[in-house]
């Protein structure tokens, strides 16, 4: 997973051309550091999906805009829009689930 920025969210999430899950986390944030390795797994094996994260201490304004007020938030985008949201530190089935119909 790479991360992006405020200024490079627009392009690499908003415009892709594929479904994106973006990991809304910090460096701080315990749970965060327990839902890396499911996502991590999550992107080695989907071709579909592009994982990517965001660090929400170094990237206030998107974060902000979308209302992120708890992390981990690990949301799906699709053409541009929300498509499905997970709050909170969830096993790997969980993310497996919501996210079925992209994966």
């Amino acid at each position: 997973m790479r991360d992006i920025t405020d200024a490079t969210f627009e392009a690499e999430v908003l415009n892709a051309d594929r479904p994106v899950v973006v990991d809304f986390w910090a460096p701080w944030c315990g749970p965060c550091k327990l839902v890396a390795p499911v996502l991590e797994e999550l992107a080695a094996e989907s071709t579909n999906v592009e994982f990517v994260k965001l660090d929400i201490d170094a990237n206030p304004i998107t974060a902000s805009k979308l209302g992120i007020l708890s992390i981990p938030t690990v949301t799906l985008f699709a053409d541009g829009e929300v498509r499905e949201t997970v709050v909170g530190a969830k096993p790997g089935k969980h993310f497996r689930e919501r996210f079925a119909d992209y994966l």
